[in-house]
């Protein structure tokens, strides 16, 4: 046997033996509950409201891909809520934000999922990640970067906390004013949603 051929085979095996392909962790579902909720606080120039969509009747459907890398996992599926649902405690700011958020001509609240910075750690302690989103408000889409707080309980449920301030300008939105003015909603907004998910592997 020639020294290549020997050279060739010894390189063979080692490629055998050490190299391995990269194998992809299947995507895993989750669906969210009817308990996820979206809430925003925000403050005028004499004091401070806070609007709720109290639940989610719609059992959509996210999907993750590669959960079980130690890196950024990507989303498809997004979350699709009515702006009649606000309610802000307050019949008259309820409708004050519905007719701000142009209710009539765009109904939805849309917040489309792109990624996580790693997948939360199942079964363990709660931690805090970050993920991005594009929200679709009133006709017109904005991507945020959110910041997530992550609780398991159990392998099969998760609970997500994500939080962002947004702008009603950034949806070219002008807040709403009372008495002639003379109330003033300030241009900003805390804005959190729950996610409430059961994983289906």
């Amino acid at each position: 046997m020639s020294a290549l051929l020997k050279s060739l085979l010894l390189f063979v095996s080692l490629y055998t033996a050490f190299w391995r392909p990269a194998v992809k962790s299947p995507a895993v579902k989750w669906v969210l509950g009817k308990d996820c909720t979206l809430k925003v606080n925000g403050s005028t120039n004499i004091n401070k409201f806070s609007c709720i969509i109290p639940d989610y009747p719609k059992p959509d459907t996210l999907t993750i891909y590669g959960p079980d890398q130690n890196e950024p996992v990507q989303i498809t599926g997004s979350m699709v809520l009515d702006v009649q649902s606000f309610d802000c405690h307050n019949l008259m700011m309820t409708k004050d934000l519905r007719r701000t958020l142009k209710q009539k001509e765009f109904p939805k609240i849309r917040i489309s999922f792109i990624n996580l910075s790693k997948y939360p750690d199942k079964g363990g302690e709660a931690e805090l990640i970050k993920g991005t989103v594009n929200i679709e408000l009133a006709g017109i889409k904005k991507r945020y970067s959110i910041n997530y707080r992550t609780i398991p309980s159990g392998k099969a449920k998760l609970t997500l906390i994500g939080s962002q301030t947004i702008n009603f300008s950034d949806f070219d939105i002008v807040p709403p004013r009372r008495l002639g003015g003379m109330i003033k909603t300030n241009d900003m907004l805390s804005a959190e949603f729950v996610l409430k998910v059961n994983i289906l592997n």
